[in-house]
């Protein structure tokens, strides 16, 4: 556990889920509401001068997770015009949204589907990725998560996940795939295991940057 407070802005289906799976990093973990009557409300058009005086906001981490994106990202903005130093941790439904929450001063972007916030919490109660994890998410790290569909299934020539050798052959981990059923599974599960990879499955991957934009290549266009 460290000394740091987290501070989640959003009351969401996410919001107990990375809860969950902050707790034990924090010192405290607080959630904030648009809802009025809600434990700890707050205004999109706050000043933030209560926050700052009840917290040591530098120090802590903020967690932007509202629904409607536009708040997500005016949100996100009105946190770091205020407080320059503060990690913020903001969560995107796609790539345009990641693109402005990163103008917009987040200091960590998470891309989303659905079943993320569920994929995180379960990787997250196996102790040997528990750090690993948090460092990727939540703290100043080269690594990153993404999201990456499978547009081209022909480069895979029938193969099923566990046949190969994703950080050997490109750098990366893959901790799960969603179908588009929007149904998951771990990639090192029984079922994934006897998945063979088809087009518009999508891969939930950790890697670095430039890795995870060359397999987006490998995937992302079809040839002919």
């Amino acid at each position: 556990m460290t000394e740091t407070n987290a501070l989640i802005f959003g009351d969401n289906d996410f919001t107990t889920e990375i809860e969950k799976s902050i707790v034990d990093h924090y010192k405290s973990v607080h959630i904030f509401s648009l809802k009025e009557d809600a434990k700890n409300p707050f205004d999109l058009s706050d000043n933030w001068d209560e926050l700052d005086a009840k917290y040591d906001v530098a120090s802590c981490v903020a967690f932007c997770i509202l629904e409607d994106m536009a708040e997500n990202i005016f949100l996100t903005i009105s946190l770091r015009d205020t407080f320059k130093d503060l990690t913020i941790v903001a969560l995107a439904e796609d790539k345009e949204s990641e693109d402005k929450l990163t103008l917009a001063g987040a200091t960590r972007v998470l891309p989303t589907v659905e079943t993320t916030a569920n994929v995180i919490v379960e990787m997250l109660v196996k102790p040997i990725v528990t750090e690993v994890l948090h460092e990727i998410l939540y703290e100043k790290s080269a690594l990153k998560i993404a999201q990456i569909k499978v547009e081209d299934h022909t480069y895979f020539d029938g193969k099923y996940p566990a046949d190969i050798e994703w950080s050997r052959e490109h750098g990366i981990i893959v901790l799960s795939v969603v179908h588009e059923d929007k149904s998951k599974e771990f990639i090192y599960s029984t079922k994934a295991k006897h998945h063979i990879i088809k087009e518009g499955d999508v891969f939930v991957v950790v890697g670095y940057e430039q890795d995870i934009k060359e397999f987006e290549k490998l995937l992302g266009k079809k040839s002919g």
